[in-house]
């Protein structure tokens, strides 16, 4: 669908008016969806994020221009927040994963919302340094408001984030494998690994 009025704008609009009674079907039988990058524009220009439950009839956050004005394509520290999110049970409090996006700047329609997910615990990655102070540019890549690169709905199933979890599933991916002390898998995998062990037990 390309990006030319907004990223993931076209294909969340199709979602929103031929798929709604589709997706509301599939979230009510406990269904997990993920959205990253790209996906995690649809999501949130959907309605299905930051809560399905408003019916996809509003839009209440947005994905904007990264503050930076240009494509981002680099690896960033995240923070593991306390959530009921299904996708990040298990994993490390601070994980490692790259970015690649051009529009990631997470903005909530007011701070009304950002307060509301902040009660709800629907935030479950913020941007960080290894020290854990502020993160600035670059280590925040896209400027988000309350340095947020990751949300769940409050049922904790449907996740949306920028990072991608997918391109470090390996050791070997992490761009300074060859310095670090060998491991078993890349930080990513255990986010795909909780959902297969969901559904399992469902």
């Amino acid at each position: 669908y390309g990006d030319d009025i907004a990223s993931g704008k076209i294909l969340a609009n199709q979602i929103r008016f031929n798929l709604k009674d589709q997706l509301k079907d599939f979230i009510a039988k406990n269904g997990l969806i993920i959205g990253i990058c790209n996906g995690f524009q649809i999501l949130v220009k959907a309605g299905l994020l930051p809560d399905v439950k408003n019916e996809f009839n509003t839009i209440e956050a947005s994905l904007s221009l990264n503050d930076s004005a240009k494509f981002e394509d680099r690896w960033v520290y995240l923070k593991t927040e306390e959530t009921n999110c299904v996708w990040t049970k298990n994993i490390a409090p601070v994980i490692y994963l790259p970015v690649a996006h051009a529009e990631g700047k997470f903005i909530p329609k007011d701070n009304s919302l950002l307060e509301k997910l902040k009660q709800n615990k629907q935030i479950v990655f913020r941007y960080t340094l290894p020290c854990t102070k502020e993160p600035a540019y670059p280590w925040n890549p896209n400027g988000a408001i309350d340095n947020i690169a990751g949300i769940c709905d409050t049922t904790g199933r449907i996740f949306g984030l920028m990072p991608h979890p997918e391109r470090h599933i390996q050791h070997t991916q992490h761009p300074f494998w060859t310095r670090l002390k060998k491991r078993k898998e890349g930080d990513g995998l255990q986010i795909f690994r909780n959902a297969i062990e969901f559904s399992l037990s469902l």
